[in-house]
């Protein structure tokens, strides 16, 4: 991340005229993994079996900043333990509740860092201490539902789920990193519909709506919204296949709008997105493909944030504004595929 005047990298003095690099910071970062998984499965009657399960995560980071103070090696590990309890089936359906640990990893940057990338300070612009992030945080998880295929080539699912963090991870514009926040609890419905009219044509329909919210009672006054927490979203699709070597599908996608700051005073607009993709097997082999993705060339935004910023001709403090990356305008992928 650069200091930039008309977009051209440039270094600036501070109060007492010293040279502040142009670089804000400037970091390689090596991050690996390992997990495992046991999992055992048991049928206790006809109509009930579960599924139990523990997984071992271990992380570490490695991150080598131009500022040496920030540079370092972090490990962590965490045991994540999973129960599904399963009732049924009784005509063609099913009940199930689930229960399961889990975890985000933060920032590998902000596992080591001592000093403000930007200053070399032991505090922040705010005079808060520069703090280290946990490189992982757990989460718990839970939900309850139904799978049902009572209705003929209609396979659906509903569930009822909630999802507590000890922190959520929070976008910092300025620094152009991830920063660990306050404790969240998530709750939501999801509804999965999977309908087979003929053997050659798919439906399917995805539809989801959220709660969520800091969970720490909002001490600071500044409200209990996620910025950025998505609160609805939807795809319906639609497949044909084994038509003589040939196939489609058409693909519609539904993000609604979200809150960009904690008190939910400003929102993000909703964005909808079509895609398209037509193939043909010339053989078991060979295969070709045309994916359109954007189809009607739609504008919207990926992703929104809102924070402070400065154009020329704003005061030096800047002034709080949207930022957004745009979605891609219409675009074309060509595949050849062959399998040997």
């Amino acid at each position: 991340l650069f200091s930039t005047v008309a977009r051209t990298r440039t270094d600036k003095l501070d109060a007492d005229g010293n040279v502040i690099n142009a670089t804000t910071r400037e970091d390689r970062v090596k991050e690996t993994s390992l997990s495992v998984y046991y999992q055992n499965n048991l049928q206790w009657t006809e109509w009930f079996r579960t599924i139990a399960g523990v997984r071992g995560d271990y992380f570490k980071f490695k991150v080598d900043s131009n500022r040496s103070q920030n540079s370092g090696n972090k490990n962590d590990k965490l045991i994540s333990p999973k129960l599904a309890l399963i009732f049924g089936p009784w005509a063609k359906t099913e009940f199930f509740v689930n229960y399961g640990g889990g975890f985000h990893s933060n920032d590998a940057r902000g596992t080591t860092i001592s000093v403000d990338p930007k200053t070399g300070a032991s505090t922040d612009a705010d005079g808060n201490p520069v703090q280290k992030v946990d490189p992982l945080v757990r989460t718990a998880g839970a939900e309850i539902g139904m799978r049902t295929e009572i209705i003929p080539n209609v396979e659906a699912s509903f569930a009822l789920w909630r999802l507590k963090q000890d922190s959520e991870l929070l976008f910092v514009g300025d620094a152009g990193v991830t920063q660990a926040s306050r404790p969240s609890l998530r709750t939501g419905i999801e509804i999965d519909l999977h309908y087979i009219p003929k053997p050659w044509l798919i439906f399917d329909v995805n539809l989801a709506t959220t709660r969520a919210r800091f969970d720490d009672g909002d001490p600071d006054g500044i409200g209990k919204r996620i910025p950025g927490a998505l609160e609805r979203a939807a795809t319906v699709s639609m497949t044909l296949d084994s038509l003589s070597g040939w196939s489609g599908s058409l693909q519609w996608r539904y993000f609604g709008p979200r809150p960009l700051i904690e008190d939910n005073s400003v929102r993000s607009k909703s964005t909808i997105v079509t895609n398209a993709r037509a193939g043909y097997n010339f053989s078991k082999h060979w295969g070709l493909h045309l994916d359109v993705f954007n189809l009607f060339n739609r504008e919207g935004n990926d992703i929104d944030y809102f924070y402070t910023s400065r154009l020329a001709g704003e005061p030096v403090g800047g002034v709080d504004d949207l930022h957004f990356h745009p979605i891609d305008k219409r675009g074309f992928r060509l595949t050849l595929t062959g399998t040997f």
